[in-house]
């Protein structure tokens, strides 16, 4: 089984960029959090509630039933519209896939 694990930072705006910034991530996450493709075990998408100093701004992880189901999901068409959606009004994204 592959999980995949996405965290990103939103870029530093104000007032309206950052009202339009936040509802671009939102629609971008309902996306990926809506995707059902074939051989998806799991899949979670969520902000960061603020418990620590110095977070990230959202995560994503999804659980793939091995590394071509995973490797679908990256090249779908779908995924990477809301992908590109999400990187567009982030200053970092990180990646990491792992067997588990």
């Amino acid at each position: 089984m592959i999980r995949n694990v996405v965290v990103g930072r939103l870029r530093s705006a104000d007032g309206d960029a950052a009202e339009s910034d936040r509802r671009q991530l939102d629609e971008g996450l309902a996306g990926i959090g809506a995707l059902q493709l074939p051989g998806l075990l799991a899949n979670r998408v969520g902000l960061d509630v603020g418990l620590r100093a110095g977070g990230w701004s959202f995560a994503i992880t999804n659980d793939w039933v091995d590394t071509d189901a995973y490797r679908r999901y990256d090249a779908d068409p779908e995924h990477n519209r809301y992908r590109a959606m999400i990187v567009e009004v982030c200053e970092q994204v990180a990646r990491v896939q792992f067997e588990i």
